[in-house]
């Protein structure tokens, strides 16, 4: 059971990191998110959000091997993901690209929530 919860913690931390490639150019936030970036100040904007999601990515891959700060990794992963898929929905975004990541968002925070049980369960059993 626990190797599930580490893979559940490994995978969605990596799903947190990958926009950290943003970081390198305005070309690779332009793909990531299907949108022109045309400002500096968009530009800078963006590439602290990449960094931001390392460093949550970073967070939720270290909980995996660290049952003690599992459930605030996870708490931290699942208000960020529902956050964007709320606003996705609330402002009605149409971009192909941001609506994807919604739903990539939606299958993480399912899995989050697997995990968080499966935690809290063998927690409790051990």
């Amino acid at each position: 059971m626990n190797t599930v919860v580490v893979l559940i913690y490994v995978l969605v931390g990596v799903i947190n990191v990958l926009p950290i490639v943003g970081v390198i150019s305005v070309a690779r936030l332009s793909s990531l998110y299907g949108v022109s970036v045309e400002s500096p100040d968009l530009a800078l904007l963006l590439q602290h959000r990449a960094v931001l999601f390392g460093l949550l990515g970073g967070l939720l891959i270290s909980a995996a091997w660290t049952p003690s700060v599992r459930t605030p990794a996870a708490l931290a992963g699942i208000i960020s993901m529902l956050s964007f898929c709320v606003l996705t929905v609330l402002l009605n975004v149409a971009n192909p690209a941001l609506v994807r990541i919604a739903w990539i968002d939606v299958v993480a925070v399912v899995l989050l929530a697997i995990g968080v049980t499966l935690h809290r369960v063998h927690t409790t059993a051990a």
